[in-house]
């Protein structure tokens, strides 16, 4: 009887300590931290129940899943983003990024994985139809702090005034109110925007300027950078982007097919 007994605790202990069940690769793995702003529906926001939801969520699970690492998102204010990253509290941003020449001097991009490009929010009875129109007017125009509207409108529109505003809602309503012409930034807000106030509003879909988004890396770390271009390449393959579309974007997509603007990702 103590025999068996004792047998029985080793038995015990033998499965209960066992390293596989302890110390697998995912547990001892670091977290991978990726960082986005939450406020930039339907890639990055949060669900009716508080917790992080969107395209860039999904992608974030897959790559983590990919890496065989545990995922930690981070909420993280636009104009902190990168510091966030040059720091490194992050190891990642996954937040709808444009890369830029500016930008891709101080942070590494993954190769892209959406073709956006910027447009306007105007008013429904606007006089203005394309962004020419603006040049050398006294239109007033509203674009999102340290965004590439942003930047482009301070470059390309001289002599024009900008509203700069911290929030992109808060952008559209300036159009809606009447108190600015319009409003630029990219394809897939501008539309969502309209949608919001289709009775005061009209999206200008056409692109000004074509743009591209990556994934932020930290300057230097190959090593990850290929990990993350390895993950792209094959969850391109795997079609998984045009079942986020479908989850996530099916009426954007109808509307960018109607206007003869080309759809996102690639």
């Amino acid at each position: 009887m103590i025999r068996s007994l004792q047998a029985l605790i080793s038995l015990t202990c033998i499965v209960a300590c066992s390293p596989a069940d302890s110390e697998s690769p995912s547990s001892k793995a670091p977290p991978l931290i990726v960082g986005m702003e939450l406020a930039y529906p339907p890639f990055e926001m949060r669900s009716a129940n508080g917790k992080p939801d969107g395209i860039s969520v999904r992608m974030a699970e897959d790559l983590a899943a990919y890496l065989k690492r545990p995922l930690k998102i981070e909420d993280i204010a636009w104009d902190g983003i990168i510091p966030s990253l040059q720091s490194g509290k992050i190891d990642l941003i996954i937040s709808s990024m444009t890369r830029t020449e500016k930008r891709a001097q101080v942070i590494d991009f993954s190769e892209p994985y959406v073709s956006n490009g910027l447009c306007m929010l105007v008013a429904k009875n606007s006089p203005y139809k394309n962004v020419d129109d603006l040049q050398e007017s006294t239109a007033k125009v509203a674009v999102k702090l340290a965004t590439t509207g942003h930047l482009y409108a301070q470059a390309e529109l001289e002599g024009i005034e900008l509203v700069v505003l911290d929030e992109a809602s808060m952008c559209a309503l300036e159009v809606v109110q009447g108190k600015a012409d319009a409003f630029i930034y990219d394809q897939i807000s501008i539309y969502r925007f309209y949608q919001q106030h289709t009775d005061k509003s009209k999206a200008l879909l056409q692109p000004i300027r074509k743009e591209e988004w990556a994934i932020g890396i930290k300057k230097g770390n190959e090593a990850l950078r290929s990990q993350v271009n390895s993950f792209l390449k094959s969850y391109r393959a795997d079609k998984k982007f045009e079942a986020l579309a479908d989850r996530y974007m099916k009426a954007e997509k109808k509307a960018f097919e109607d206007a003869g603007v080309p759809f996102i990702f690639h």
